[in-house]
């Protein structure tokens, strides 16, 4: 009988221990920060996702742009102030069910990690994997809204005020005609560019750990001490400037993976054509507007997580 009992202890033990390890209020958190951010910095997006695409080589008619605030001009006279927040329905949608996935999926397997001990530091190795692990699983849920947002931000008016190549008339629209006429490798555009990009995320997520764990051991407190809200924004732009330095090509390839107006044959093809039209630089198209827009965004999110994560406690600084 002693025997038997032991035997159901683990099975027992590992129940509770995942259970323990779900909490819930991170993916609250995650789609909150997703959703405020990108209603307050979609325009920056539009205009990131349209630099990217743009081979500026003369095979495709797109707008021309001399810069960022030229290209917020050129579309709100184009297209009213409406126009530059083409595509943001899918983007609101993509974003708060992304990060709030992501919070979600990293925070229960990081917590099932450490024991549900938040004092444990699991270092930066698995940090990196945890934060692949979910990064994969939110990938794959949420391809096919990153290709109608994308989709949806280049549709283009011309000088007669007419739309040449509008097929979509917004997001459900999108998905049901992307799945029409490409079927589910249409909604998938772009897939494998993503997957190197959950390198992306892993890397932010190790940098934004890491820094928290090196900070807290230097000044003798507990891994898991609460911030002050600058504290939290320093680390939360600096992890988003390392990982984007380090992996932002990937956007570029994926981007025109996506895009209606061109045709590729692969992800070999675009790097190939990239390189020999445009070069190093070609992979790079858009960075400049891409930090002045995510920097912002990621403290938003970062932000608002620690601090819907921490509400019953109340212990974040300001």
């Amino acid at each position: 009988m002693e025997s038997s009992t032991m035997k159901k202890k683990p099975i027992v033990s590992v129940k509770d221990g995942l259970l323990r390890s779900i909490k819930w209020e991170h993916l609250v958190a995650g789609v909150s920060g997703g959703v405020v951010s990108t209603l307050i910095l979609h325009p920056l997006d539009l205009v990131k996702i349209r630099f990217q695409v743009n081979e500026g080589i003369g095979i495709t008619k797109r707008p021309q742009y001399k810069g960022l605030v030229h290209a917020l001009t050129s579309i709100a006279r184009s297209d009213g102030f409406i126009g530059l927040y083409q595509g943001v329905t899918p983007n609101v949608w993509g974003a708060g069910i992304s990060w709030g996935l992501y919070f979600f999926l990293y925070s229960s397997i990081k917590s099932w990690m450490q024991d549900s001990d938040s004092k444990k530091n699991l270092g930066p190795m698995m940090h990196l994997a945890v934060a692949a692990e979910a990064g994969f699983a939110t990938l794959v849920l949420t391809n096919p809204i990153w290709v109608t947002k994308t989709r949806l931000c280049l549709q283009y008016k011309n000088s007669t005020g007419q739309s040449p190549g509008v097929m979509y008339r917004g997001m459900a629209d999108a998905l049901l005609k992307i799945y029409k006429y490409e079927g589910i490798q249409g909604l998938y555009k772009g897939f494998v560019p993503g997957v190197f990009g959950i390198s992306h995320g892993a890397l932010q997520f190790m940098a934004y750990e890491e820094m928290k764990t090196v900070y807290n051991e230097s000044l003798n407190q507990p891994l898991d001490s609460k911030l002050s809200s600058l504290e939290y924004i320093t680390f939360a732009a600096l992890s988003k400037m390392f990982a984007a330095g380090t992996t932002y090509p990937y956007q570029v390839v994926r981007s025109r993976l996506q895009d209606q107006h061109r045709k590729y044959n692969g992800v070999i093809d675009v790097v190939r054509q990239i390189w020999k039209f445009e070069r190093l630089r070609g992979f790079y198209k858009g960075m400049g507007i891409y930090v002045w827009h995510v920097t912002p965004n990621i403290c938003i999110v970062f932000l608002l997580y620690e601090y819907i994560t921490n509400w019953k406690t109340n212990e974040i600084r300001v």
